[in-house]
C-alpha cells in the first residue's frame, strides 16, 4: 500500500481508457469471440509480430541442435476479439524418436489441429465438480470421504475437496499406475489407498492424484463417467465441438512422443499421458484434447463470468471462487479452485493476481487475464518425438508477453520505457509511471535536493499499477534482478527528459 507520508507523494491514479487499469467484474455476458485484427482491437502490432516471429523460430533447431517444438498454433484474444489466430511446423514431424518424415509424409500444422491438452484438462474436471456444487451434490470444505469411502484411508480421512483442487492434499505427484497395476480397477484402487507424503494442509504438491480422485467424486456423485460429464455440462453447451477426450479421428491431431516403453510408437489420436492412457483414456487429471479455439471459448466463459452465447455453464459467484486464491499461506504456488494465478513463469507479462491458467506437458499453455480482458493459447506438440528435448516455458512466456506489450501504455506526452537490463530517467516536470515488475526487481523513486539525489520510494511489489509523482525534479532508477519480466516501467513525461537504459516507447 502507498503510504503518503512520504517525501514523494506516489498515489495511485485512474486513468481512463489504459489497457492496464483492471476492469471491474466480468465482461459483458453476450461478450462473444470474433474475427478482427490487432488493429480494431486497439492494440500495437509490432509485439504481436515479434513473439510470432520468435514463435516460428522455435521450430529450427536450437543451441542444442534441436528444435523447441515441431510445430505451434498460437491464438490471442482481447474484449472478445480474434486479433491473432497463428500456426507454425507441423502437426506430425517425425517417425521415430529421430527421424524426420520425408517431405510428402509430413502433416502441416492447421489453425485447427487438435493437441493433447495435457493438464490443461484439469480445468475441465474442476469445472465439473464445481458444477456439482452448485447442484448440491459436493461440498467445497467436506471431506472427500464422504463421497468416496475407500478414500478415508492411510491418514486421508480429513482430505478436503478443497485440498485436491487447491493441491494441499499432501499427496505424491503421480505414481506409475500404467506400470504397477494389470487393470482399471487396480489403478483406480491404488490412487484411493496411496497414504499421504505429507501432512494434509501443511504443504503445496502439484499431483495427479488429486484431479483423478476428483473425477471419481464427479462419476460418484452425478452418475456420469467423467467424459460425459463434461461433454454434456461444458463441451457441448458451449459448442466445443473439437473438444473432448479420445479424438474418433487421428487425422487432425497433432503427434505426440515416439514411446518404446510402454511401447507406443509415435503417439497421435490417443493421450500421451500413460495413466490417463491405461485409464481408458479418460481421467480427471489428463485426456481431453482440443483446439486452440475452442480453449479461446472456454476462456471468454470464464471472462464472461460463467455464460457464453447464451448458455451458462457456472454462476459468477463459482467462477469467482475458481479465481480466488485459497493459497495464501504458500505464496508461489497461487491457486484458485481449479485454476493456477498469478505464474509469471508462463504467464509473462500477463501475470497479475487476476490472471489464471493452467500448462500442459504436451507443450500447452492456456492464459485468461480477467483485469485486461485478455487469453493467449499456445499449443504445442514439444514432446514430438521425446520429452527431453527441453522445455517449453521460453516459448509460453514469449506468446504471453507479445499479447501483455501490445496493451498499449498510453499518456499524454512523451514515453519510455525502462529495457530489460534496467536504466535511470532524470525528468523535470510531474510524470505518470506506470509499474509492473518481477519479483526482485525494483524501481526507485528519488529527489534531487539541490546538492545529491536522495531515495524517496522504492517500489518492489510485482502487479499493475500507475503512481504520480510531484512536480519536482526527480529521478527514476530501475534495477533488474529477477528472472523473469514483467511489463516493465513507463515513465510519461512533459518537458526535458535525460535517459540512461531507457528507450522511447511511443504507441
Amino acid at each position: 500500500m502507498l503510504i503518503p507520508a512520504l517525501a514523494v507523494a506516489l498515489v495511485t491514479t485512474a486513468v481512463p481508457g489504459h489497457f492496464d487499469q483492471p476492469q471491474d467484474g466480468f465482461a459483458h455476458e453476450r461478450t462473444t469471440l470474433r474475427q478482427s485484427n490487432p488493429y480494431w482491437a486497439g492494440l500495437a502490432p509490432e509485439p504481436i509480430n515479434a513473439a510470432l516471429r520468435r514463435l516460428h523460430d522455435f521450430t529450427k533447431p536450437q543451441a542444442n541442435g534441436k528444435p523447441l517444438y515441431a510445430g505451434a498454433v498460437t491464438l490471442y484474444v482481447h474484449d472478445g476479439k480474434i486479433v491473432t489466430h497463428d500456426r507454425t511446423g507441423y502437426a506430425v514431424l517425425y517417425g521415430d524418436a529421430q527421424t524426420q518424415l520425408p517431405e510428402e509424409e509430413r502433416v502441416p500444422m492447421r489453425k485447427d489441429t487438435i493437441f493433447d491438452l495435457a493438464s490443461i484438462s484439469k480445468l475441465f474436471t474442476s469445472i465439473a465438480v464445481i458444477q456439482q456444487v452448485e447442484q448440491g451434490r459436493v461440498g467445497i470444505d467436506e471431506r472427500v470421504a464422504t463421497y468416496l469411502p475407500e478414500f478415508g484411508v492411510n491418514g486421508k480421512e480429513d482430505i478436503t475437496v478443497k485440498q485436491l483442487l487447491t493441491h494441499t492434499s499432501g499427496l505424491e505427484p503421480f505414481i506409475p499406475l500404467w506400470k504397477l497395476y494389470p487393470d482399471i480397477p487396480s489403478r483406480i484402487k491404488a490412487v484411493m489407498d496411496v497414504k499421504p507424503k505429507s501432512t494434509p494442509g501443511t504443504t503445496y504438491v502439484y499431483s495427479d492424484l488429486n484431479l483423478i480422485t476428483l473425477g471419481e467424486i464427479v462419476f460418484k456423485v452425478s452418475g456420469k463417467r467423467l467424459d460425459q460429464a463434461v461433454r454434456d455440462g461444458i463441451t457441448g453447451p458451449l459448442g466445443m465441438r473439437d473438444t473432448g477426450y479420445n479424438p474418433k479421428s487421428e487425422d487432425r491431431t497433432a503427434a505426440t512422443e515416439f514411446q518404446s516403453s510402454p511401447p507406443r510408437g509415435i503417439v497421435r489420436g490417443e493421450v500421451h499421458d500413460e495413466n490417463a492412457w491405461s485409464l481408458g483414456g479418460v481421467a480427471g487429471h489428463a485426456g481431453v484434447f482440443g483446439t486452440a479455439r475452442d480453449l479461446a471459448v472456454l476462456g471468454q466463459t470464464i471472462l464472461n463470468g460463467g455464460t457464453y452465447g447464451g448458455r451458462r455453464i457456472l454462476t459468477e459467484h463459482s467462477v469467482e471462487l475458481m479465481l480466488t486464491n485459497f493459497n495464501q499461506q504458500f505464496p508461489d504456488n497461487a491457486h484458485g479452485l481449479g485454476f493456477e494465478l498469478d505464474q509469471r513463469w508462463y504467464m509473462g507479462a500477463l501475470s497479475g493476481p487476476g490472471t489464471a491458467g493452467h500448462t500442459g506437458y504436451t507443450g500447452t499453455s492456456f492464459v485468461v487475464d480477467k483485469a485486461s480482458r485478455s487469453i493467449a493459447v499456445l499449443l504445442t506438440n514439444r514432446v514430438h518425438p521425446s520429452r527431453d528435448w527441453g522445455s517449453v516455458n521460453p516459448a509460453r512466456r514469449v506468446a504471453a508477453d507479445g499479447l501483455a506489450n501490445a496493451l498499449a501504455v498510453k499518456a499524454h506526452g512523451r514515453q519510455w520505457r525502462a529495457t530489460t537490463s534496467g536504466g535511470t530517467l532524470v525528468a523535470e516536470r510531474p510524470v505518470e509511471v506506470f509499474v509492473d515488475v518481477d519479483k526482485g526487481d525494483k524501481l526507485t523513486v528519488q529527489h534531487w535536493n539541490g546538492t545529491d539525489w536522495q531515495d524517496a520510494r522504492t517500489i518492489t511489489t510485482t502487479g499493475r499499477r500507475w503512481v504520480t509523482v510531484e512536480p519536482v525534479r526527480s529521478r527514476f532508477v530501475h534495477t533488474k534482478a529477477g528472472q523473469y519480466n514483467g511489463r516493465g516501467v513507463y515513465v510519461h513525461a512533459r518537458g526535458e527528459v535525460t535517459a540512461e537504459g531507457w528507450s522511447a516507447a511511443r504507441r
